[in-house]
């Protein structure tokens, strides 16, 4: 058996893995980083992961932070925001609610084909002079408590090596080998499965109307780029491009109103489109729309009770924790966890105490979890209210770019002084949003018939504040005026909690505000939010 040595070693060469291997290298050319992955490389395009939606934070960490914007732009799909259709058993969705932007916004997102993106990622972590192995199945891993290297053995090309490291990072996703070795497995009471599969070329909604007022609501006329969502009730259905010419497609459902086993072949998921996405169904039983796979996950979604350590190991990526693939959280959470690694990292090789740092991110890595857990917990009942989701969604965007993608855009992600300072604001924007949660599971509830979707365009792009909170992400602040703009944030959070609530009231009277009341009281209303076609005129 042979032995080496290495600084850290990181379990899975997928997303996660290259990512933080290359980040460390960036930030510290010197510093020796070996990743083992089992899976051989390159990979196969289209067909290989799903998780292939970004959103703000994460598409920033692939662009900024880690300088791949040219391939980005050059090698994947331009992301035409989020697009939601109401459209629960219905043929004509160019007469459903449509909710989307009818122009890219300024922050800008990408469709990732992970097969590609994983290939290039790859290659340029071996540039950077990381030691990637492929074909590399772990067999054992030793974790040391007493400041010695820990050690890693694997077989690669028949051979059985011994990796002495001082850190080692889980990148291995659901695998999970530190999570399974040392117990950390955490439940969590978010209960959707998901079935998902490829199928060759792309699959244009443009295709599913002659109208031509409703083909020119958006410009360019690119529907297919965005990340569709399909709506009813307790699922939705994802529509995703990608770059290799081939289309990601996925339904996503609360376990007990749709059961997997309704969907967990592929004829059954297309009988089940047709009963439920009629429209997408035909779409897809086109001949040039082959299918490439087909895959399912039951209970997707789960938490861990540690992910970085005092004793130099961390986990990254689904390896620790996985939310829900609505608003696409995934690489979000890989770009701060990364984060959060490479400063203790740093911390450690500059001989600085960082298993304090350790403790402290990982209660705000936790905190970030379980704030974004509480958009899905027992949500999914509302996907088919053409009144109450299109509301939802603006709330749930206004949370994320209030307080959580500023902090990750500005870099301050590991700066533990400001963000003390900042508590105040972080801890009023939870209660807000744990209070509107709550009133929104309400509200649809209460609507015992709920709207049927109409053919209103709800454009995010012409909601001026909306526009400008995405825009002022890239504005580089210096601490004050950051500060100054996370208070305003806030405040812009209460102007619509406050309109929210008294359109909930306008329709079911003395519903309960779940402390909103509280909350808000003493605080001044402002001009109007949003139109009151976005309530379906509710007033």
């Amino acid at each position: 058996m042979n032995s080496t040595a290495t600084d850290v070693v990181i379990l899975g060469g997928g997303l996660a893995g290259l990512s933080l291997a290359i980040q460390l290298k960036q930030r510290e050319p010197a510093i020796g980083v070996t990743v083992l992955e089992r899976r051989a490389h390159p990979v196969r395009e289209a067909a290989f992961k799903v998780g292939e939606s970004t959103v703000e934070i994460g598409a920033h960490y692939f662009a900024n932070v880690l300088g791949f914007r040219e391939h980005l732009e050059n090698e994947q799909i331009r992301k035409f925001g989020f697009r939601f259709f109401f459209s629960e058993g219905r043929n004509d969705i160019d007469r459903c609610t449509e909710l989307g932007v009818s122009e890219l916004l300024p922050a800008p997102s990408w469709q990732l084909d992970r097969g590609r993106f994983e290939n290039f990622l790859g290659e340029q972590a071996r540039a950077l002079g990381v030691d990637f192995r492929d074909e590399a199945v772990v067999r054992g891993i030793e974790l040391d408590e007493k400041n010695q290297p820990h050690a890693v053995s694997f077989e690669q090309a028949g051979e059985s090596v011994t990796l002495a490291a001082r850190w080692v990072v889980d990148a291995a996703g659901r695998a999970g080998l530190i999570k399974r070795k040392r117990g950390l497995a955490q439940p969590n009471d978010h209960d959707a499965n998901a079935v998902w599969w490829r199928v060759d070329g792309f699959v244009d909604p443009d295709q599913w109307s002659d109208d031509p007022q409703w083909l020119a609501r958006c410009v360019p006329p690119d529907r297919w780029r965005s990340t569709n969502h399909m709506c009813g009730p307790g699922y939705w259905f994802w529509l995703i491009p990608l770059a290799s010419g081939a289309h990601s497609l996925g339904i996503v459902c609360d376990a007990k109103m749709h059961p997997l086993e309704t969907m967990n072949t592929f004829d059954k998921a297309m009988a089940w489109l047709h009963e439920h996405q009629p429209q997408v169904a035909r779409s897809l039983e086109k001949p040039e729309h082959r299918l490439q796979d087909f895959l399912f996950l039951r209970h997707f979604s789960y938490g861990c009770k540690q992910v970085f350590s005092g004793d130099r190991w961390a986990l990254t990526g689904e390896a620790g924790l996985f939310l829900d693939p609505f608003y696409s959280p995934g690489s979000d959470f890989i770009a701060m966890s990364n984060t959060f690694i490479c400063d203790l990292i740093g911390k450690d090789r500059a001989g600085r105490s960082f298993a304090p740092y350790a403790e402290i991110y990982q209660q705000m890595y936790f905190s970030f979890y379980e704030n974004t857990l509480t958009l899905y917990q027992d949500q999914y009942p509302l996907f088919g209210d053409a009144q109450v989701m299109p509301v939802k969604v603006i709330w749930d965007y206004t949370y994320y770019w209030a307080l959580l993608a500023p902090l990750f855009f500005g870099r301050r992600l590991t700066e533990i002084a400001l963000i003390g300072k900042l508590r105040p604001q972080f801890l009023r924007g939870r209660q807000l949003n744990l209070s509107m949660q709550a009133l929104l599971r309400e509200w649809g509830r209460r609507n015992s018939a709920p709207l049927r979707p109409d053919d209103r365009f709800l454009n995010q792009y012409e909601v001026d504040w909306f526009h400008e909170m995405n825009r002022a992400l890239l504005d580089e602040l210096d601490d004050a005026a950051f500060m100054q703009r996370i208070g305003d944030n806030v405040a812009r959070m209460e102007w619509l909690a406050r309109e929210i609530l008294g359109r909930a009231r306008a329709e079911h009277g003395q519903i309960d505000g779940y402390g909103l009341d509280e909350l808000l009281a003493g605080s001044e209303s402002a001009e109007i939010s949003l139109a009151s076609f976005w309530y379906a005129d509710a007033a």
